[in-house]
């Protein structure tokens, strides 16, 4: 069995064919997405309010007791 030169059979040229068609597509790919990329919906930023208290309810009370914790941690 003969091991060929690939530089002289020519299958260098073929990976690097292969290797620029698909950075093309790639690249292809990210233009179609940033120029047909609609912008019309504006996401608003969130702001919670820290200074709220939690009072706590009757039945929020009843739920707490329902739960209990395991004797021995598995």
């Amino acid at each position: 069995m003969k091991i060929e030169n690939p530089f002289e059979s020519g299958h260098i040229k073929n990976y690097v064919l292969f290797y620029v068609a698909v950075v093309v597509i790639m690249v292809l790919f990210f233009l179609a997405t940033t120029l047909f990329h609609e912008e019309s919906e504006k996401i608003e930023k969130k702001t919670f309010d820290t200074n709220v208290s939690i009072v706590p309810t009757k039945e929020s009370q009843t739920q707490e007791k329902r739960f209990k914790l395991l004797d021995k941690a598995y």
